[in-house]
C-alpha cells in the first residue's frame, strides 16, 4: 500500500509540473501539456482503482488543490520575471515613403490585391488595401483614395477609354489610334 501511495504522489506531481511547464514555458499545445495530463490522470485513475474511491477522491482534490496552489504562487513570485521577456522595444517602421504619396497617384498592382498587397506608385513599392474589398489582380492600374500610417487605399483606376464614334460619324481621312484620341491624315 506504501508504493502505491509513492506511485499516485509521484505521478500526481509529475502532472502538475508538466502542465505547469506547459502552461509557463511552453505555451500552445505541445509534448508536455500532454504528459501533464495523462501523468495526472494517471495517478487519480491509479489512486480510484488500487486503492479505494476514497484515496481516489482525496487524490482528486489534493491535485486540484496542488495545481492551483502552484499555479498562483508562480503568478506571484519574481522566478518568472527572471525568465520573462522585459525590453520594450522602441523602433519603429519607416514609413517616410509613404510621404511621398498623395491622393489620386496612380501606379500598378505589384501583387493581386486580396484585398491587401503590393502596390507601386510612384517607383514606391507600399502595401495597398483594397478601399472597397475588391480584388485588384496583378499589374492592374491603380490609383490612390487615402494614404494611411503604413499602407495606402487604392481603388482600380478607371479606364480613361471612351468608345470609338460611330463608323458614320467619322470623317473621311480620320484614322482612330485608340479610341477617343483621332488623327487627320490628309
Amino acid at each position: 500500500m506504501t508504493l502505491d501511495l509513492i506511485i499516485v504522489a509521484a505521478l500526481i506531481i509529475l502532472g502538475v509540473l508538466f502542465i505547469l511547464v506547459e502552461i509557463f514555458l511552453l505555451p500552445g499545445i505541445s509534448i508536455a501539456g500532454i504528459a501533464g495530463a495523462v501523468f495526472l490522470i494517471g495517478g487519480i485513475a491509479y489512486a480510484y482503482l488500487f486503492l479505494g474511491s476514497t484515496a481516489g477522491n482525496i487524490s482528486l482534490a489534493a491535485s486540484a488543490v496542488a495545481l492551483g496552489g502552484t499555479f498562483v504562487w508562480l503568478l506571484k513570485s519574481k522566478s518568472l520575471r527572471k525568465i520573462s521577456l522585459d525590453t520594450n522595444i522602441e523602433s519603429t517602421v519607416d514609413n517616410t515613403n509613404l510621404q511621398k504619396m498623395a491622393v489620386g497617384d496612380t501606379g500598378i498592382a505589384v501583387s493581386r490585391l486580396n484585398p491587401i498587397g503590393k502596390v507601386m506608385v510612384n517607383d514606391i513599392v507600399a502595401e495597398g488595401k483594397s478601399v472597397d474589398g475588391e480584388f485588384i489582380e496583378e499589374d492592374s492600374e491603380i490609383e490612390i483614395v487615402k494614404v494611411e500610417t503604413y499602407n495606402v487605399l487604392v481603388k482600380r483606376k478607371e479606364s480613361g477609354m471612351h468608345p470609338a464614334p460611330p463608323e458614320e460619324a467619322t470623317r473621311p481621312g480620320t484614322i482612330h489610334l485608340q479610341p477617343g484620341i483621332e488623327t487627320i491624315n490628309n
